[in-house]
């Protein structure tokens, strides 16, 4: 490689924060530079190449078809670097296996759990990272990540993710019309809602309340406030103990709870942590709890 041709690193990471955020200003804000080095660093690496990499508008910034093409490498290969750097770090001495993963999940079906791969595996220490947000697995943010979905390259399924509709013990003896009920569920939830749609559960008259959380979904629900559509898995446990009922279950969605791996060189802990989570995930299969 001829270095010599290669533009700065500081012109390109801000170009690259510039086109993945849209704005100069949030990419000054993430770069902690200014809005006006930002713009110079673009400027210069646009003579540089010779392109145009950005068209200026009043509401931001878009990269052209030039731009989008080398800031789609320039992610890629920051993204590469940040793993290398971590896979580094790591070199020196092991840490805790970071698991990325929903907080719903977390609560219901993996604590309730894990307490029998700490008694089998005492020297693999487990941080658990609960979000919403889908973690960075390549920039080294997780070491790996349960989630909820269709499918992921390199993306192992370890549990089906059928939908209950549940409701309160007293709701559900009123045998309520699902359409004409309120419902409660969560911003992001665009699967949960396109299933109850598809299922004639939910149609344009009904009412839906989005919650910030599943926590504040599933508080209305016990209350009695209305129905939730929720995977087995994140439910199973109030549904043992009759805190839920569920009313309704709906055909088998092709989603499930996916095991996706970092792209960079596996924790050590990582290996009995995924034979033990799909030993745990076999076993409500089999119960037929998350089938």
């Amino acid at each position: 490689m001829d270095w010599k041709r290669v533009p700065s690193l500081a012109a390109l990471r801000a170009f690259e924060a510039a086109a993945r955020t849209g704005s100069l200003s949030a990419a000054a804000g993430a770069l902690n530079v200014t809005h006006a080095a930002i713009s110079q660093h673009v400027r210069a690496l646009e003579r540089e190449v010779g392109a145009e990499l950005l068209h200026r508008g009043p509401r931001g910034v878009e990269a052209t078809e030039t731009g989008a093409t080398l800031a789609a490498a320039l992610s890629d290969g920051f993204g590469r670097i940040a793993a290398g750097v971590e896979a580094a770090r790591r070199a020196r001495g092991v840490g805790p296996l970071r698991v990325a993963v929903t907080p719903t999940f977390a609560e219901n079906w993996l604590m309730p759990r894990i307490g029998r791969f700490w008694a089998a595996h005492p020297e693999v220490e487990v941080a658990l990272l609960p979000s919403t947000a889908l973690a960075d697995l390549a920039a080294g943010k997780a070491d790996v990540a349960i989630r909820s979905g269709r499918g992921w390259p390199g993306s192992e399924c370890l549990l089906s993710a059928r939908y209950a509709v549940v409701a309160a013990p007293a709701l559900a003896a009123a045998d309520p019309d699902p359409a004409r009920t309120c419902w409660y569920i969560e911003p992001y939830s665009d699967e949960i809602r396109r299933f109850a749609e598809a299922a004639g559960l939910i149609d344009g008259d009904s009412c839906v309340h989005e919650q910030p959380s599943n926590a504040l979904t599933l508080a209305a629900v016990r209350a009695g406030h209305g129905l939730s559509a929720q995977t087995l898995p994140n439910v199973e446990a109030e549904l043992a103990a009759g805190t839920l009922v569920a009313i309704r279950i709906l055909e088998e969605t092709g989603a499930g709870y996916h095991l996706v791996p970092a792209p960079a060189p596996p924790h050590p802990g990582l290996k009995p942590f995924a034979a033990w989570l799909r030993r745990e995930a076999k076993g409500v299969e089999s119960a037929g709890a998350g089938a």
